[in-house]
C-alpha cells in the first residue's frame, strides 16, 4: 500500500515540480498524477510555489502529486497568452513588494497593482537603492503607502543599510518577493538568505532591467523562508470580481455612498468626487484604480466563456 505525503513546493518548472517532504524532510521530483490536476482554481497553472500537495512516492527520491491543500494565501497575475489566472506563490505571509529609487525608477502604479494580486496576506513595500533617494513628489507618493496602513523599508543593497531591520521584520515568515525587473530583488534576497542568485543589469535604453529569474523558487533558511519570483515589466492583475479590486485600496472601502456596493465609477451619489476635491483621496491612485477596473472589464466575455467550457 502507497501511503501518501505531505509535500511543500519549492519550485516548479514545466511541469515537474522539485517539492520537501514535510514528513521527514527528503527533498523529491514531483509530477501531477494522470497530468491533470482537479482543483478548485481555474487557472493556467495548478501548482504554485508554496502549495502544501499530497503525494504518492514511487522511489525514493520521487512522486506524483495528488491534490493540494486548501491555499490560505497567493500572488496571482493574469496570463495573457493562455487568458487564465496565474498563481505565482502560494501560502506566504507576507507579499514584499520591492521598488527602486533609481534604475528602473519608482513605478506607484506597478506597486498598486502588486497589493491588487496578493491575496489573503499582508504587505511590506521595500524600497532598494535608497542610496540614491528619491523626487519630492516621488518621496510624497512613497509616503502615503504608509498613510494607508501598508508596512515599508528603505534598504540599500550596495551598503547594507536597513538589511539587519528587514530581517527582523520577517523573521518567522514565508515573504514572497515580487518586483519589477532590475529593481534589485534577488540582490536583496541574496543579502538576506546569504546565497548567489543570477543578478541583472540594466538596459540603458528603455531604463528597464533583464529577466534573471525566470520561475519562481523557495529558499528555507533558519529565520525565515524566501520566495523569490519572476522579475516583469508590468503586472495585468487578475482576473476577480471588481469589488475584489475596491478592497485593495483602504482609501475607498467603506464610503458613505448613495449605494452600499458603490465601484466608485460616477455612480450617482459616489463619495469619491467630493473627497478628490477636499484631497482625502490621491488622484492618481484613484486614476490606477480606475484603469484596473477598465482592464478587468475588457476581459471579462473571454474568461467568462473559458470559465463555462471547463478550459
Amino acid at each position: 500500500m502507497i501511503l501518501a505525503m505531505r509535500f511543500r513546493i519549492l519550485k516548479s518548472s514545466n511541469n515537474v515540480y522539485v517539492a520537501r517532504s514535510l514528513d521527514d524532510g527528503t527533498i523529491y521530483t514531483c509530477r501531477i498524477k494522470g497530468k491533470v490536476l482537479r482543483t478548485e482554481y481555474l487557472e493556467y497553472n495548478p501548482v504554485a510555489v508554496g502549495d502544501i500537495a499530497i503525494g504518492e512516492p514511487y522511489s525514493k527520491c520521487e512522486a506524483l502529486i495528488t491534490s493540494l491543500e486548501e491555499r490560505r494565501s497567493c500572488f496571482k497575475r493574469w496570463n495573457a497568452k493562455a487568458e487564465l489566472n496565474q498563481t505565482i506563490a502560494a501560502n506566504q505571509d507576507l507579499s514584499a513588494i520591492v521598488l527602486s529609487a533609481f534604475s528602473p525608477p519608482f513605478r506607484p502604479r506597478f506597486v498598486d497593482r502588486a497589493i491588487a494580486s496578493s491575496f489573503g496576506c499582508d504587505i511590506i513595500l521595500i524600497m532598494n537603492k535608497s542610496d540614491y533617494g528619491l523626487t519630492e513628489q516621488e518621496f510624497e507618493r512613497w509616503k502615503l503607502y504608509k498613510t494607508l496602513g501598508y508596512d515599508i523599508i528603505a534598504v540599500s543593497c550596495l551598503d547594507g543599510d536597513g538589511i539587519d531591520d528587514l530581517k527582523s521584520r520577517i523573521k518567522g515568515k514565508t515573504v514572497a518577493f515580487l518586483g519589477q525587473s532590475g529593481v534589485g530583488k534577488s540582490s536583496l534576497i541574496n543579502k538576506l538568505a546569504s546565497i548567489n542568485l543570477k543578478t541583472g543589469d540594466i538596459s540603458d535604453k528603455f531604463n528597464r532591467g533583464r529577466h534573471t529569474t525566470t520561475h519562481s523558487t523557495l529558499i528555507e533558511t533558519e529565520d525565515f523562508s524566501l520566495i523569490d519570483t519572476p522579475g516583469v515589466r508590468e503586472i495585468l492583475i487578475p482576473f476577480e470580481d471588481l469589488s475584489v479590486v475596491k478592497e485593495s485600496f483602504p482609501e475607498l472601502r467603506d464610503l458613505d455612498c448613495l449605494y452600499p456596493h458603490c465601484l466608485h465609477r460616477g455612480e450617482q451619489g459616489c463619495a469619491v468626487p467630493i473627497l478628490l476635491e477636499e484631497g482625502k483621496i490621491n488622484e492618481d491612485r484613484y486614476v490606477s484604480y480606475l484603469r484596473m477596473l477598465d482592464s478587468l472589464d475588457e476581459r471579462k466575455p473571454e474568461y467568462r466563456r473559458k470559465a463555462r467550457s471547463g478550459r
